[in-house]
């Protein structure tokens, strides 16, 4: 419990920074490591794709998206550090809907419940492909991931949801 409590201050605290505008006005920059943990209250630091061996005897992982888990890319050279979203929604076995942050052409910017499409040929979540923003449209690059980080906090992610949309909202008014 003190955990979740822990993590919805955490997360708190994060999004009240993120509206907070700063003394030269400029935007804030957002990474998807330090989003994805406020948002899911999993724990875990450093390069998003380190996140998987981090999280082995600490937290579940599996190949099967659940509400509140994390996706884990895997580092390729156009993406040195991976990257982890947060799953919000799953809408079939192969389709799901994630928020996270500093994807593609929403550079340093949060993206709340994109479609991703789980590419793999066994249906086992290890290749996917995410909505990109500038073509309107699933991309068209499929990108290996590990699976699946999962969270006893989903509860607060709910409420940490519903906050990020507040701060997006402030940071971004009229997108």
């Amino acid at each position: 419990m003190f955990k979740t409590i822990k993590a919805a201050i955490a997360a708190c605290m994060l999004i009240a920074g993120l509206a907070a505008p700063s003394a030269a006005g400029a935007q804030t920059y957002l990474q998807c490591a330090p989003f994805a943990r406020a948002f899911s209250g999993i724990q875990l630091f450093g390069a998003a794709a380190s996140w998987w061996h981090q999280a082995i005897g600490k937290y579940g992982q599996g190949s099967a998206p659940r509400p509140g888990s994390v996706l884990v890319f895997k580092a390729l050279s156009s993406m040195r550090s991976g990257h982890v979203a947060t799953v919000t929604r799953v809408l079939s076995d192969r389709i799901i809907k994630v928020t996270h942050a500093n994807w593609g052409g929403m550079k340093g910017r949060i993206e709340n419940d994109v479609t991703v499409i789980d590419t793999s040929a066994n249906n086992d979540w290890s290749a996917v492909r995410v909505w990109y923003a500038p073509i309107g449209s699933i991309g068209i690059k499929a990108y290996p991931t590990y699976g699946f980080i999962y969270s006893g906090a989903r509860a607060v992610a709910g409420e940490v949801r519903a906050l990020a949309d507040r701060a997006d909202d402030v940071l971004h008014p009229g997108q």
